[in-house]
């Protein structure tokens, strides 16, 4: 028994003295430091990551802050009689009242010249304001009021501090005179700063001073009810479809090969594929939000398809089986049993979806769904419209200084709705997800 025994014995031991020798703890050492490499390459990658985002969004926020500041001056309007008739408020000469109230501040400006060059105080939204003010209110004819109305781009970015005071005369937007005009209106307390409510509530327009997202706005919701409404029940029935009912053959697993192709596709094939398809054979509006909405659920539904399948898988077989024993249909298994318990994870993913397509510029102008919308007015399905990502290009390429930050701030408000659409899609997830245990 003891020459049997012998030889595990002696591998026993040579083998703990082979897990105690140097080249062992060598090795072992070695494998450790690799670990920790891969540990600090993956926290650097995520540091990386989150470091150039903060960039990002600090470098909008560092030029797009000053967008959601407006710089208004205080003047006393009087509605002349003479220039606005009572039963004719909006024919009214508003630019000469506009006119008058500024140069009551300055007597000493006689020469018409000036008097003009003084006139560009003002934006040229100002009087349009006081107009909308006196026709909801025709009682104000014959009256005095005072508002606050908006000056031109210039003077607001001298505000702002972003028009330089000294330098060459000639190499300034403003000259001496007009900044002492300015000067003069400030230290009389009539310059104000107050929030650009005009970002959000005003359309388009040529002034950067009077531009605004609303328009942009409408229409993006416009295109995503559209994009809603189609990728939403397609991309469910087919991927129920091809989860539950397709046979496993060829012609299937081509389909799922596509499927998985066309979410990798680029989206301004997505959007020739509108102008061609949409535009060119069936004739519809261009710059519709209609067509807008469809090439976008076209780009969503296979993100949408494969998202559900995925969800569709993760629901036990058990649930199935469970339902089939007691009698039901196929059809009333997945409506009543299956769908149910993966619903969140397909409104996450619809969600998602959706906030893709609201960040997509590319098929968008291909469509031609950058129009120049200045009222609120035209809004439809089958009107020319605009969206946020299309806006925020057009004011980019705008030579306008104003519309730098105008477009910073743009860029900040489209960030803000896809933050609270992820924070959605991450909320039904975690409120209504199940686990499988």
């Amino acid at each position: 028994m003891s020459d049997v025994s012998a030889p595990s014995e002696i591998t026993a031991v040579e083998r703990a003295g082979h897990w105690q020798s140097a080249a062992h703890r060598k090795r072992l050492r070695r494998r450790y430091a690799a670990d920790r490499r891969l540990r600090f390459l993956g926290l650097g990658a995520i540091g990386l990551a989150i470091g150039l985002l903060g960039i990002l969004i600090a470098s909008l926020a560092y030029t797009g802050y000053l967008a959601f500041a407006q710089t208004r001056v205080e003047l006393e309007f009087y509605i002349d009689p003479a220039l606005v008739k009572s039963d004719d408020v909006r024919a009214g000469n508003f630019r000469s009242i506009t006119r008058q109230a500024l140069l009551a501040h300055f007597p000493e400006v006689t020469n018409r010249r000036q008097q003009t060059q003084l006139a560009k105080l003002l934006s040229p939204g100002a009087e349009w304001i006081v107009r909308d003010r006196v026709v909801a209110h025709p009682e104000l004819v014959g009256n005095t009021i005072k508002m606050l109305v908006p000056v031109a781009d210039p003077y607001d970015q001298l505000n702002k501090g972003l028009i330089r005071r000294d330098g060459p005369e000639p190499q300034r937007r403003l000259d001496d005179e007009a900044i002492g005009w300015f000067d003069k209106l400030d230290q009389a307390g009539l310059i104000h700063t107050t929030f650009a409510f005009e970002l959000f509530v005003n359309a388009d327009s040529r002034f950067p001073e009077m531009a605004g997202l609303a328009g942009a706005i409408a229409g993006s919701f416009m295109t995503l009810l559209v994009c809603l409404l189609l990728s939403f029940p397609f991309g469910i029935a087919a991927a129920v479809y091809l989860e539950e009912f397709a046979p496993k053959n060829r012609l299937t697993a081509l389909i799922e090969v596509n499927i998985n192709n066309l979410a990798a596709v680029p989206s301004i094939v997505f959007g020739l594929l509108g102008l061609a398809v949409f535009l060119g054979f069936f004739g519809l509006p261009r710059s519709a939000p209609l067509v807008g909405g469809m090439v976008l659920a076209l780009m969503t539904l296979p993100t949408i398809i494969i998202a559900t399948r995925a969800t569709l898988k993760s629901v036990p077989p058990s649930i199935r089986e469970a339902a089939l024993g007691i009698g039901a249909s196929k059809h009333q298994v997945i409506l009543h049993h299956v769908l149910p318990l993966a619903m969140p994870g397909i409104m996450t993913a619809t969600i998602i979806g959706l906030a893709q397509a609201l960040g997509e510029t590319a098929p968008l102008l291909l469509i031609g769904m950058n129009a120049f919308i200045p009222s609120l007015d035209s809004v439809g399905l089958l009107e020319p419209a605009t969206a946020l990502p299309t806006q925020i290009y057009s004011w980019a390429d705008s030579p306008e200084r104003g519309f730098v930050t105008r477009t910073s701030a743009a860029i900040l408000v489209l960030l803000g709705f896809l933050v609270v659409m992820n924070a959605a899609a991450i909320y039904l997830r975690q409120k209504f997800e199940r686990t499988w245990s």
